[in-house]
């Protein structure tokens, strides 16, 4: 009789797993064929210039984020590549190399899409090049500025960047730049313009004029609200998530959410791991950073301080980052099973539900931030782009609401702001 019993609950549960398997598989197989419909666009990607010349470059599978062969792979069919410049000092000397720093990320990009893979990548500059390049079997690049701070003070050159290809803008990054604050200025409640600055109002015009999306994902609160007010076009967020669920300041809280849906505007939800959850990040990168130092003692192995490996120049600059890269590979193996697991997709996955949730479907979109420091447990480059798909499908979502969250709301935006452009520039021939 005990043996039958055994017999029965063993028979229930294999039933039971098999089920389980079954519906697993049911999902993956609806999600990878809705993946597969909808064109997905990820609007934070950086770049590095050295990634882009004739022996390395994107049409190889690199030890970066993002490349051809692993948007083939994870099916991510549009990436904004990003014209990033740090913030510097605010002088003409700043400007000029700033200015150089920026014209050499637009060469690549277009480097990229016209001699080094033509026949693999487009650049499109609206939604329609992007559907149509994507509806040819091609991967489709577009490009964002992160920081205005290389326009210096030549207001022209916002055009300048557009007839480039650029079609989004942050007017600042990680401290104030000459054009408005930035949400750094948190930190010691020190700000520059109480907002956005005279030249930064002149800089929104020349954007909307042009059409170019205004980024509001660096700048301050205050500079945000200022934007808006400005600008006569809807605004984006290209890479910030849930203050109520992270209290960061890259983040947007309630207020600011209630403003970009009033706007018309979208946030992208970004999978950079401090910002979705800061104290599972830190704790699981404390730990990591201790295997890390344990696997370098058991092999032998004298890293450089973390601090100290970017005043490093060369061969032994790339050493020192590969050792890390290396051991970091295993010692998150080893980490698998620990109490401190990392952030995955599923947190992130929870800040898009408490967006749309706050300010509704057609106002979130998803971005990555990689090769940038973006990356989570199960979306931790390119190729694994199908897993965000799963856990939405999982959760419930439409195709419909997922090709929003992938494409059309983003679009829409961009399409918004052309139409204001075009309404600006008849007016005023």
């Amino acid at each position: 009789m005990k043996y039958l019993k055994c017999l029965i609950v063993l028979t229930v549960f294999a039933s039971c797993k098999k089920e389980k398997t079954e519906e697993g598989e049911l999902l993956i197989e609806k999600a990878t064929a809705i993946h597969k419909r909808v064109m997905t666009l990820d609007t934070h990607v950086d770049i590095n210039v050295a990634n882009f010349t004739d022996s390395i470059n994107y049409s190889q599978k690199l030890e970066n984020q993002v490349n051809l062969p692993s948007m083939e792979e994870g099916g991510l069919d549009v990436a904004f590549f990003i014209v990033y410049t740090g913030q510097g000092e605010l002088n003409e000397e700043g400007y000029d190399k700033a200015y150089k720093n920026a014209i050499s990320k637009f060469d690549a990009i277009h480097k990229l899409t016209e001699d080094i893979a033509p026949d693999r990548i487009g650049l499109a500059v609206n939604s329609q090049e992007a559907r149509t390049i994507y509806a040819s079997g091609k991967k489709v690049a577009m490009i964002g500025v992160e920081n205005a701070y290389p326009l210096g003070t030549d207001i022209s050159r916002v055009k300048e960047f557009y007839d480039l290809g650029a079609r989004y803008m942050s007017l600042s990054h990680n401290g104030h730049s000459q054009f408005c604050d930035s949400n750094t200025g948190e930190t010691d409640d020190i700000w520059l313009h109480n907002g956005v600055s005279d030249l930064g109002k002149e800089v929104i015009k020349e954007m909307n004029k042009w059409g170019m999306m205004i980024d509001v994902s660096h700048p301050s609160k205050k500079a945000m609200k200022d934007m808006i007010e400005l600008s006569k076009a809807p605004l984006i967020a290209s890479h910030s998530s849930a203050r109520a669920l992270c209290n960061h300041s890259r983040n947007l809280d309630d207020e600011q959410l209630g403003w970009l849906k009033e706007n018309g505007g979208v946030v992208q939800t970004v999978a950079f791991a401090s910002y979705i959850n800061t104290e599972k990040d830190k704790k699981y990168k404390e730990e990591l950073i201790k295997k890390i130092d344990e696997l370098a003692k058991e092999q032998n192995i004298t890293l450089i301080p973390r601090e100290e490996i970017g005043k490093l120049e060369g061969k032994e600059r790339e050493d020192a980052i590969l050792d890390y890269v290396r051991l970091s590979k295993e010692a998150k193996i080893k980490m698998i099973s620990s109490e401190f697991p990392p952030v995955n997709v599923v947190d992130f996955v929870d800040h898009i539900d408490y967006l749309i949730e706050k300010i509704g479907v057609d106002h979130v979109g998803i971005s990555s931030d990689f090769d940038g420091g973006g990356g989570i447990e199960g979306w931790n480059d390119a190729s694994e782009t199908l897993n965000v798909t799963i856990e939405l499908v999982k959760r419930g979502y439409t195709e419909e609401q997922i090709a929003k969250l992938w494409n059309g709301n983003l679009l829409r935006v961009l399409d918004e702001v052309e139409e204001v452009a075009n309404k600006i520039q008849s007016s005023q021939n």
